[in-house]
């Protein structure tokens, strides 16, 4: 027994010698990896898909670990992206002009298992969930209406209609998979600056939308502007709703248009980090 008590204190004593606290900053940008479907491009002669992810974009983390010997260690880590346009339709039509494309702006959380395999190489591997954030959705369209439309509307021909507005999408809780590999490289007391590459496997399931703002009006065909806010997020058009619920079945006689079928989308991506680690205490001895 004594012995065992002996051992068990030696242990505790050699793993407590190197154990570290650690923080550290990181900012990056990250490319979608196995893009899916997000949208299309349409124009006079063919429609063409558009791949992406929502994953791609500026990224920002801050971690905090501990290392309980000079190898293992775990990490939780708090992070932003700042996710770039991705297109969901470009129409290009003699009556008909959409520009429309959607963006991450979303907030994760991680826990990994880091492996120092060497004195300055790492490796990290653990899971992410999205804890906040939403898709935004910003639109433009334009429709130039038929003369026996603008007649009905005391216009003259060649009268067309401008939209624009916002709609911020919301999703379900997901879980997902995030590793890296980095190089460290001490640049000071308790100071490292590091470099990683990290890939990041998460979908959302879309669980509802609002739109935010909505503005048409009815223009001219000069561009004059002949009727503002000819609807608005108070008097939308046909077809539009301020919320929409996604579900995961929709039944065929279901009229009410606030109600669409779920979907995943991507926030995968594959990405280049670099930040600053700062440990508190006494560093590690070096092999």
């Amino acid at each position: 027994m004594r012995k065992n008590l002996l051992l068990l204190a030696a242990i505790v004593m050699a793993t407590s010698a190197s154990a570290q606290f650690y923080i550290s900053a990181s900012g990056g940008y990250s490319l979608p990896s196995a893009g899916m479907k997000l949208g299309e491009e349409v124009s006079t002669t063919k429609t063409t898909n558009y791949y992406g992810s929502y994953g791609e974009g500026a990224n920002f983390q801050f971690r905090g670990g501990y290392f309980f010997n000079e190898t293992f260690g775990l990490e939780a880590s708090l992070g932003y992206l700042h996710g770039a346009d991705q297109t969901i339709q470009d129409v290009k039509l003699p009556t008909q002009e959409v520009d429309a494309v959607a963006r991450a702006r979303a907030f994760g959380f991680s826990t990994s298992i880091v492996y120092n395999f060497t004195k300055n190489i790492y490796g990290r591997f653990g899971a992410v969930v999205k804890v906040g954030g939403k898709t935004e959705a910003v639109v433009y369209s334009k429709e130039v209406f038929s003369d026996g439309k603008a007649a009905a509307l005391g216009l003259p021909s060649g009268s067309y209609s401008e939209t624009e507005y916002i709609e911020d999408y919301h999703g379900e809780l997901p879980l997902g998979f995030t590793g890296a590999f980095g190089y460290k490289y001490d640049i000071g007391k308790n100071l490292n600056l590091f470099i990683e590459a990290e890939y990041i496997g998460i979908s959302v399931k879309r669980k509802d939308s609002e739109i935010q703002e909505f503005n048409t009006d009815i223009m001219l065909p000069d561009g004059t502007v002949a009727v503002a806010g000819y609807y608005s997020l108070n008097n939308l058009p046909p077809g539009y709703v301020i919320k929409t619920n996604y579900e995961d079945d929709v039944a065929h006689t279901e009229t009410d248009p606030s109600i669409e079928l779920s979907q995943k989308v991507p926030y995968s991506s594959f990405g280049i980090n670099v930040g600053i680690t700062y440990t508190f205490g006494k560093k590690a001895t070096k092999k």
